[in-house]
């Protein structure tokens, strides 16, 4: 079961956050949001099909995570938790730790906004799409 997000870089994105990586539906981004890795995603949480949420609130779940541009691409992993809501409608979020709040798709991520190729960071800085499916088991 999967959910497929499309977004755009932004000239701000540094991906330096060590803990988390966001991608959000608003139109800007500041340097202060050292997390985010793409802006104007097509779609939210809240928007996510019942079954897959359901998939993800499995506390035994497996989910993984593909972003991908043009040319760069890399898979992050971590799992679901019961308390996972997916209700927020701007953003998701991606974290290496066990917290969880309505923005939270995944928990214990192998990787964070920080760990992301430096090439593919480049690419999102200088304004490339990227594409984030996320693949719950």
């Amino acid at each position: 079961m999967d959910e497929v997000i499309d977004a755009d870089g932004h000239e701000n994105v540094t991906a330096s956050h060590g803990s988390t990586l966001e991608l959000t539906s608003d139109d800007y981004l500041t340097p202060a949001g050292d997390c985010i890795v793409g802006i104007e995603a097509d779609r939210v949480p809240a928007d996510f099909d019942p079954a897959f949420v359901a998939a993800c609130q499995d506390a035994e779940s497996e989910i993984m995570a593909t972003l991908s541009t043009a040319e760069h691409e890399t898979e992050i992993t971590g799992r679901g938790h019961p308390d996972l809501s997916f209700k927020n409608d701007r953003s998701l979020v991606i974290r290496t730790s066990e917290y969880v709040d309505d923005r939270t798709v995944m928990i214990d991520a192998d990787t964070a906004a920080a760990d992301l190729d430096r090439d593919l960071v480049a690419a999102l800085a200088s304004g490339a799409s990227v594409t984030m499916r996320l693949i719950v088991e």
